[in-house]
């Protein structure tokens, strides 16, 4: 039986009428219509769903949206702030941390719980604290070189525009809209 509940995600409140089993990655994506966060392995083992929920980073895919009602939610949808990157985000477009876009979110978003908890860990510590996420594109070096730039305030500021640029053209080019038919 559906029940009406209200979540806060980004700072927003959402009425959403859900199921009591349903997962929050199912509510965040079909309810709530913010399509960051992916679905990788539906065990909670790949990281690519991850999202912080009250300042703890969660995987969406086994966490019931019931369980998040009058908490805050925080999705890769929410990081960037009136129209500017969140300097994670610049970091994995300027130092090449993401690939296919599978992984990103989730990989930004458990950074950012990282340096919310610990702004300025070791390369041991990113390593460690990052190793739940799985990227089937890299050998990791890029994602751990994007977020050791923000700890080591290596992201620059001045490449914004480029930075936006380059994530819109990466977009536009995983999207059907920019591939062209070649069966013709």
């Amino acid at each position: 039986m559906k029940r009406d509940m209200v979540l806060n995600v980004n700072g927003e409140e959402h009425d959403v009428e859900i199921e009591p089993n349903r997962l929050l990655l199912d509510a965040l994506r079909e309810d709530v219509g913010l399509t960051g966060t992916k679905e990788g392995c539906s065990i909670g083992v790949c990281g690519a769903c991850s999202v912080i929920v009250d300042g703890r980073l969660v995987s969406a895919c086994l966490t019931l949206a019931a369980a998040c009602e009058g908490k805050q939610i925080e999705t890769i949808e929410g990081l960037a702030q009136d129209g500017e990157l969140h300097p994670l985000q610049r970091a994995f477009v300027q130092f090449g941390g993401f690939q296919c876009g599978i992984c990103t979110p989730g990989q930004i978003m458990a950074a950012k719980a990282l340096l919310d908890h610990n702004p300025n860990p070791t390369t041991d510590e990113v390593k460690e604290w990052m190793s739940a996420n799985l990227c089937r594109c890299t050998g990791y070096y890029k994602i751990l070189e994007s977020v050791m730039a923000v700890v080591e305030g290596k992201v620059d500021e001045g490449r914004r525009d480029e930075a936006v640029r380059q994530a819109r053209i990466q977009s536009l080019y995983q999207s059907d809209t920019y591939k062209s038919d070649t069966s013709e």
